[in-house]
């Protein structure tokens, strides 16, 4: 809300708004992923892991993918190590959770999210907003104009109501 109304001053002054996150990650099929791609579209960033004990809301992230996507959604689950709870390679965590969860989402390689090797992305949303993952699982959505529209910690589920209620305005 606080960045729409600074982007809402900076217009109504004459300067132009803020560009909003964005970035590039490698995409644990091969290639990338771009979040400018996504622009128009809201897109639910968290950082997972696959031996740490929320592991198992990878399902409900598919489940939110699952019902949202049609509609705009985007959810990118961005496997990291920074928590030492990661598997070894980017291979591993794709069978992984193609195995256990059935996984069909958009999924990063193995990437950092914290500290100075942190992926821009998660820079600049440190940067604009102040906040830094503080575990695995941590949940931060983007709005379609690349605006930080929430973040969430670990304990808060991809398919709770705090999260949804600020999903479903975005969506078409």
């Amino acid at each position: 809300m606080l960045r729409h109304v600074l982007a809402l001053c900076l217009v109504l002054a004459g300067l132009p708004a803020l560009a909003g996150v964005g970035g590039t990650f490698a995409s644990i099929d091969g290639g990338t992923l771009s979040l400018e791609a996504w622009r128009g579209r809201p897109v639910l960033v968290v950082n997972t892991a696959s031996q740490c004990g929320f592991t198992p809301q990878y399902a409900a992230l598919q489940k939110v993918f699952d019902t949202y996507s049609a509609r705009g959604l985007v959810v990118l689950a961005v496997p990291s190590d920074d928590f030492n709870q990661e598997l070894g390679s980017a291979a591993e965590v794709k069978a992984f959770c193609e195995l256990n969860y059935d996984l069909t989402l958009p999924m990063t390689d193995i990437t950092h999210v914290r500290g100075p090797q942190a992926h821009p992305f998660f820079k600049a949303v440190k940067a604009e907003t102040g906040f830094e993952p503080g575990w695995n699982f941590n949940k931060i959505l983007v709005g379609p104009d690349g605006a930080v529209m929430g973040t969430w910690g670990s304990t808060t589920r991809p398919d709770s109501k705090a999260i949804l209620q600020e999903i479903e305005p975005l969506l078409k």
